[in-house]
């Protein structure tokens, strides 16, 4: 269980230090002050995010089994591949990604369909999702729940960024009609 632990937390840590080192390095628009609404949307993904830290390091949480093996197996499947499509995403997404929390498109963005892209046109929304599933399910806890909260406001941010690439992103259109949302050849 600790080399578990230490995988997850691991997985979580190289998650966040890629989106880092991603991170454009300095933006063709003049600095703004943040709003209250920014603000806040970082606020709460810093305190999920230390939350699921913390919670790598602690007993159990809400266990949902007594016996979790097959659970934990079948967990940390989905959150490896949910790490794996995420992080693959963020990197052939390149120069062309803008912050969750100020999404625009750029003024030098391309449409990005090749890698994972050719299949899903938010792969690291769906990678994000199976890893906090698949997360929750390792750690053999009913917080895994939350992702079915959380899914929807992520369906939602992903129809008004489609819509806003759509008007101001040439090929986007073409690209939407060819691929599905969050699973290939599904949804």
């Amino acid at each position: 269980m600790i080399l578990l632990r230490f995988y997850l937390l691991f997985g979580l840590i190289a998650h966040k230090v890629i989106w880092e080192q991603l991170r454009p390095a300095n933006d063709d628009r003049p600095a703004e002050k943040p709003s209250a609404k920014l603000l806040f949307i970082k606020a709460v993904k810093v305190a999920i995010l230390l939350a699921i830290i913390v919670q790598t390091m602690v007993p159990e949480i809400l266990p949902i089994s007594s016996e979790p093996l097959l659970l934990r197996v079948a967990g940390t499947a989905i959150y490896t591949i949910g790490l794996l499509t995420a992080i693959a995403a963020r990197v052939q997404l390149g120069k062309n990604w803008s912050n969750i929390e100020t999404g625009r498109v750029l003024d030098d963005q391309e449409v990005v369909s090749k890698g994972v892209y050719r299949f899903i046109r938010h792969p690291i929304y769906t990678g994000d999702l199976l890893l906090l599933l698949g997360l929750q399910l390792s750690l053999n806890s009913w917080l895994f729940l939350g992702v079915f909260v959380l899914a929807p406001v992520v369906m939602l941010k992903a129809i008004r960024e489609e819509q806003m690439l759509a008007e101001e992103l040439s090929g986007y259109e073409s690209y939407r009609a060819k691929t599905k949302r969050f699973i290939p050849y599904l949804i």
